[in-house]
């Protein structure tokens, strides 16, 4: 179907001003932290780095900052595991009530954060009496965030030629040795993106955060909130804000990329035949 040209016309303009809807107020939270006005007059009357330097000084931003790189790495590490296990057990095998455990598997991300938040918190205070911490935090995440690895893997994995994995059984090799030369790299680049996306979903997380952290202890997300509402911290507020973006942009981006790439039949067959030769040897 092709369009006129005065179609095109009014399409283009539609998509410009539902992006400016959509990206507007996050490139305002940009220019304002280079603003030098303190109360973020507007249009701006200058522009300083002294906020970005007073950020960078900040033990709270600093400890904020790793304890939210911490609690994403190892929730999206556990992540890894859990969503590969589970997509190859739903994928490769039936059995009885398969499709609904790949409803609970998917469930957690479809929820509203403040209901799984909630839910999470009376499990861990009351029926496990647990003391919320930084590990709390992190089962918390990886709850939600393997659903993304679990969606990532078991697309490829439906994709896949399971021909050579029984080409590498019928030439002698093992279950792991078959899951390290001939599946893992046909799923290596699924695996990165879903780890991207899980790393993104848990690093700007606050609504499930909020009620799983300890007292005294918090991550990025949780100090712009508490910091928010305060005069004096409202500039270094934008500043982390702007970090917070762009660390939740590139995993995405990369993300969507890596989903895009399509999976190499020639690798998987170089892959069957390493498996053969590493039984053989």
């Amino acid at each position: 179907m092709r369009l006129s040209r005065s179609a095109k016309s009014v399409l283009g303009v539609l998509t410009a001003l539902v992006l400016l809807f959509i990206y507007g107020p996050l490139l305002l939270v940009v220019v304002n932290s280079f603003n030098a006005d303190r109360t973020f007059g507007w249009p701006p009357k200058g522009f300083t780095l002294e906020w970005w330097g007073r950020a960078f000084e900040s033990e709270g931003v600093r400890q904020a900052l790793m304890a939210s790189l911490g609690v994403a790495v190892v929730s999206t590490a556990v992540s890894l595991v859990l969503g590969t296990l589970l997509s190859l057990a739903l994928q490769r095998y039936k059995f009885f009530g398969r499709d609904v455990v790949n409803l609970l598997v998917i469930l957690p991300i479809a929820l509203p954060g403040i209901v799984t938040g909630i839910a999470l918190n009376n499990m861990f205070t009351t029926i496990l009496g647990v003391s919320l911490s930084m590990w709390t935090v992190i089962i918390a995440h990886a709850t939600f965030c393997m659903v993304t690895v679990f969606n990532n893997v078991i697309a490829r994995l439906r994709r896949m030629n399971g021909g050579l994995e029984e080409a590498s059984f019928d030439l002698g090799a093992g279950v792991f040795t078959t899951f390290r030369l001939v599946t893992f790299p046909q799923l290596r680049s699924a695996l990165l993106a879903g780890g991207l996306l899980a790393f993104a979903l848990s690093f700007d997380e606050i609504i499930v955060t909020t009620f799983t952290i300890g007292a005294g202890e918090t991550t990025l997300p949780i100090w712009i909130l508490q910091n928010l509402f305060r005069p004096n911290q409202a500039p270094v507020v934008n500043v982390v804000a702007v970090v917070l973006i762009l660390v939740s942009i590139v995993p995405i981006w990369l993300a969507q990329r890596l989903s895009a790439d399509s999976v190499g039949v020639g690798a998987g067959r170089d892959g069957a035949g390493r498996a053969a030769k590493a039984t053989a040897g």
